[in-house]
């Protein structure tokens, strides 16, 4: 696809990465697609919808996508700007000695029941530091491969492998919930400009997003502003105005947050990076 650009960071008998970047040009469904090898897919960048059948999942930061060899999907991309991703692709063996029972299809043929699991900030902040060492070429591929079996465990294990037991429509309630806070990351959104834009009352929204995603929405939005600093923090000048144009009252507010996520500072995190 031509909105596509792929680039192989590490190719080892047990994985594979690839970073991929998609413009996001085309807003609507694109055509149905399917991949060969079950793999798992780490966005970063950018929010996108992925839809298998009638289902569809919001892909995000937040979370990780779970794709399955053969099985049609569609992509769309209702908010601007694209998306990037780290893609992860295991063998069969592995992934079904990492993978939990629950998560896999009862069949012969090795799959996912779900589209996507939550990730926690630890599984973010291993996505940032594999990106950069993979890129920049200072990382041997022994630690590679062992931070990406960390990586994959993480987020297939029973920290995020949950099922919400929320009604299809509640699911897609909260998903446009999702879309509507990635419009405008660095916004500082109230439950009632939520409610106004989405409908429902602030009430509804707050239980509604609490069981579906597990964790409350103004968790889920913070959550979703570290993640983009991890990606921006490398090439960030001022940490200060970073702070301020992802939302945050002030550098000292975004420190504060950053070291409860990710357990260091962001100059400490930035360091590590290079």
């Amino acid at each position: 696809m031509s909105d596509l650009e792929v680039e192989m960071l590490l190719d080892t008998a047990a994985v594979a990465v690839r970073h991929v970047r998609c413009a996001g040009t085309c807003r609507h469904r694109s055509t149905e697609e399917c991949v060969s090898a079950t793999h798992l897919v780490f966005p970063y960048r950018g929010t996108y919808l992925r839809h298998v059948g009638s289902d569809q999942a919001v892909a995000d930061a937040n979370h990780v996508l779970l794709f399955n060899a053969g099985e049609g999907y569609q992509v769309s991309h209702p908010v601007s700007g694209g998306d990037t991703s780290l893609v992860l692709v295991l063998s069969e063996s592995l992934l079904r000695e990492l993978a939990p029972a629950a998560l896999l299809h009862k069949r012969d043929a090795l799959g996912f029941r779900m589209q996507s699991l939550r990730i926690d900030p630890r599984a973010q902040a291993l996505v940032a530091l594999l990106r950069h060492g993979l890129q920049s070429g200072n990382i041997e591929p022994l630690e590679a491969e062992s931070l990406l079996l960390i990586l994959a465990s993480r987020s297939l294990g029973p920290r995020t492998a949950r099922a919400s037991g929320a009604t299809p429509a509640k699911r897609r309630l909260v998903d446009r919930v999702k879309l509507l806070m990635a419009s405008d990351l660095g916004r500082r959104w109230t439950l009632a400009e939520i409610a106004a834009d989405i409908g429902g009352s602030p009430v509804y929204l707050t239980q509604a997003f609490q069981q579906v995603e597990g964790m409350p929405l103004y968790r889920y939005q913070l959550q979703l502003r570290l993640a983009r600093a991890l990606d921006l923090l490398a090439g960030a000048e001022d940490l200060s105005a970073l702070a301020l144009d992802l939302g945050f009252s002030s550098h000292s507010h975004f420190s504060a947050a950053f070291k409860r996520s990710y357990g260091r500072s962001p100059d400490a995190f930035r360091q590590s990076l290079s």
